[in-house]
């Protein structure tokens, strides 16, 4: 089912994003470096997945701002992000043009971050919503050799271990 594997993968897909400005912030975004993410998708029945993951600022900035992945094309044309908070309204369409609309809420320090995503649309004229949470917490500056790395990852890193600490 295409909607289930949308919402499975919803709070991940930020982490694959085309790259959005940087804004001034108080509270403080969260830090590029060693992450574990724990996300919990419920669409019909409920999953739970941790992973640890080396971040790059680039995708720290996609993922607060505009979560999406390369299977969905994801506009968020309301967006606050800010003092902590993050709101983002907007659609994600598959490949197949099966469109759900999109909410995602939540809250951010340098060392935590939080996104609540609710998904709803309608297969074969049935409503259909869901939910997918993140919740990650930094677990430090230097990501082990073995540490998941994206590509982009990979690319800012060059061989290395230490994420860059600016690049917002």
């Amino acid at each position: 089912m295409e909607l289930k594997r949308m919402a499975l993968a919803a709070p991940l897909l930020a982490l694959v994003l085309a790259a959005t400005p940087a804004w001034a912030d108080s509270v403080g975004r969260p830090r590029p470096g060693y992450w574990e993410l724990t996300n919990v998708f419920n669409v019909v029945i409920t999953q739970k997945k941790v992973e640890r993951r080396c971040l790059v600022a680039s995708e720290i900035n996609k993922f607060m701002t505009s979560p999406s992945n390369r299977h969905y094309a994801c506009t968020y044309p309301s967006r606050d992000v800010g003092g902590g908070k993050i709101l983002l309204k907007g659609s994600c369409t598959t490949k197949e043009g099966q469109v759900a609309d999109v909410t995602a809420s939540g809250g951010y320090a340098p060392e935590t971050f939080r996104l609540k995503l609710s998904l709803s649309t309608k297969i074969a004229g049935i409503p259909l919503a869901g939910t997918a949470t993140t919740t990650a917490r930094r677990l430090g500056d230097v990501c082990p050799d073995d540490a998941a790395r994206s590509d982009e990852a990979r690319k800012v890193l060059r061989g290395g271990n230490t994420p860059p600490q600016s690049g917002y």
